[in-house]
């Protein structure tokens, strides 16, 4: 492999922020070059965001166990990719300061439809051809993506060679493995890792479209389930993770305490696609946890999952790692819903504000969302909280529901007065503090809700003045703007005819789209007036008996459930959680909950 001498970018990396971001020599970092195979974990957003990402971390140790040589990279800030451009020095890799063009692979980790662009921003920076024809008979790396957008991988089916969908613990590996075998990236190569649960190549798939825009059928392969995991305990997690060398998002060791969530809210993605429910034991977790925080020297531990509090073994858990970790080290539990929120879990968290997720004003609209939590409930979290020593609570809540009035609007301000009144009705230390967040609903691919229409900018306006003006005094609000939410919708449930409009907008300038300051909503707009696209007809509300452009995956949950679901909403009907027993959603067959293993 070649490499580039940071010495030629000294004066590049003096006069960049955070320069700490592209000098490598992460304490823990892997920095070993492999004998026949070499792979680049990419993340597309800045090196701060994507060091705390932990599916990398996995993905990436998969091929090191295998003895294959593993590296990362991140997307550049744009004044460093800029400096790169001027010097005519490719984007490299982290530890080896290697090209990315000199890797076997380069894996891009889609955690959010608004990183696309730096997708392919980051292939730009290494001299490599965005589009997959474009390398077609060049020596190119292998580009392949993972991540829970890949559930519809068809908006960028025109840059990616291979997608992985579901867990990709192993399986990226193993077409590292095939593909040596092979002797690269030989037909051979693709019909056999098509074979595989979880690979998708949209090389051998071609959609074909109606005249008024919909999927009329799919050739070719037209059937790929995702990859599922059935051991947590037994499957590959990190000993050891690489330090930034400045403080990222999430600047602490992590355990994935499991998989999957019990509760099947509506409008969440997550709960349907990593489904079914898988957890690590406690004595696991604990090694796990006790090797990370003395590999890294960490001073507090992370236990993550979809949510934490639902975890059966919690309480177990948190004196298992208390008797086992160094007395200093605290431990965060990000993951609480409200019903699962105790004092006892408050006292080992940070007594900074505390998160709450209603995600409606009242038990109607969460009755139809399936939110299965009562306003008591929520009350009662809050008061835990109060006791524990918080005086700040956030409130998040979506906009744009299905079957949402204003009426569900007031019950916002109304949760707030309650909270308010509940916390005043004790002497406490210091005043309270009450945010409340609300975002435009993006209705998601394999979720009850994916055949809805996104609420449009004058009604999205409406709802948000109105919170604004029904709000408490001294409640402080923040809402999303909207056309990110409605590109991130588009995106979330667009076709492979998307692929033209992702790179004009690219070549307009657009990158970096999910950060507020740095979001360019003109190239986008004009992005899709060049190609005639328009953006709507992606957020419009689909026939039942539609051909979506995702409908060739199967992650197991079957389209019947979904739409039993769907009526369910209508009816104002909570399903509730599996932790009250199956609701067959199609994988009785291998979820443990269905057992009864709860």
């Amino acid at each position: 492999m070649k490499h580039i001498d940071l010495d030629s970018l000294r004066g590049l990396l003096l006069k960049c922020e955070k320069p700490s971001r592209y000098t490598g020599g992460e304490y823990g970092a892997p920095a070993s070059e492999g004998e026949n195979f070499n792979f680049c974990a990419c993340y597309p957003d800045l090196y701060e965001v994507g060091m705390s990402n932990i599916g990398i971390k996995i993905v990436a140790d998969s091929f090191l166990r295998r003895g294959m040589g593993v590296d990362f990279c991140f997307a550049p800030a744009r004044d460093f990719g800029q400096g790169l451009r001027e010097l005519n020095v490719p984007l490299y890799s982290l530890a080896l300061k290697a090209p990315l063009s000199e890797f076997d692979m380069l894996g891009f980790s889609l955690s959010y439809e608004l990183c696309y662009t730096n997708m392919l921003y980051m292939l730009d920076l290494a001299g490599i051809p965005a589009e997959r024809e474009a390398r077609r008979g060049g020596k190119y790396p292998l580009i392949v993506a993972g991540g829970p957008c890949t559930v519809n991988p068809e908006p960028l089916a025109d840059f990616v060679d291979i997608f992985f969908i579901g867990d990709g613990e192993s399986v990226d590996a193993d077409v590292a493995e095939i593909y040596m075998q092979c002797g690269g990236a030989t037909e051979e190569f693709y019909r056999k890792i098509s074979e595989l649960d979880g690979v998708y190549v949209p090389a051998l798939t071609t959609p074909h479209y109606n005249a008024d825009g919909s999927v009329e059928r799919f050739e070719g392969i037209s059937h790929v389930k995702k990859a599922t995991v059935s051991d947590l305990d037994g499957a590959i997690y990190p000993e050891n993770f690489a330090v930034p060398n400045c403080e990222s998002v999430h600047d602490r060791a992590v355990v994935e305490v499991m998989r999957g969530c019990y509760r099947g809210c509506r409008f969440c993605q997550a709960g349907f696609i990593y489904r079914p429910v898988r957890k690590r034991s406690v004595e696991t977790l604990t090694r796990q946890a006790c090797g990370l925080i003395k590999n890294t020297g960490y001073g507090e531990v992370s236990l993550n999952s979809l949510s934490t509090g639902d975890y059966g073994k919690l309480p177990e858990l948190i004196k298992s790692l208390k008797s086992e970790l160094p007395p200093e080290v605290t431990l965060a539990l990000p993951s609480l819903r409200v019903d699962s929120f105790e004092g006892d879990f408050a006292q080992d968290a940070r007594k900074t504000s505390l998160t709450f997720a209603p995600e409606a004003g009242t038990q109607r609209l969460r009755d139809v969302i399936n939110k299965d939590i009562t306003e008591e409930e929520i009350l009662k979290a809050a008061k835990s909280a109060f006791d524990a020593g918080y005086s700040a609570v956030k409130l998040y809540f979506m906009l744009g529901l299905p079957t949402e009035t204003d009426e569900d609007l007031k019950g916002i301000s109304e949760i707030c007065e309650k909270i308010r009144l509940l916390y005043s009705s004790q002497k406490r230390a210091k005043s309270l503090r009450i945010s409340v967040s609300a975002a435009t609903f993006v209705p998601k691919p394999f979720t009850p809700f994916q055949w809805e229409r996104q609420a449009d900018e004058q009604e999205v306006k409406h709802k948000q003045d109105f919170i604004l003006k029904h709000l408490p005094r001294g409640v402080h609000f923040s809402w999303s703007a909207y056309y990110p939410s409605l590109l991130e919708a588009v995106l979330a449930r667009g076709d492979r005819r998307l692929g033209k409009v992702i790179l004009s907008a690219y070549k307009n300038g657009c990158t970096f789209d999910g950060w507020d300051n740095l979001f360019c909503e003109d190239g986008w707009r004009k992005a899709f007036d060049d190609c005639g696209i328009c953006a709507e007809q992606y957020v419009r509300e689909r026939g039942e008996e539609e051909i979506l452009p995702w409908d060739f995956v199967d992650i197991e949950v079957s389209k019947k459930f979904l739409l039993s679901e769907r009526k369910r909403a209508y009816d104002g009907k909570v399903t509730g959680s599996c932790l009250s027993g199956c609701k067959g959603c199609g994988m009785q067959k291998m979820c443990p909950a269905a057992r009864g293993e709860i």
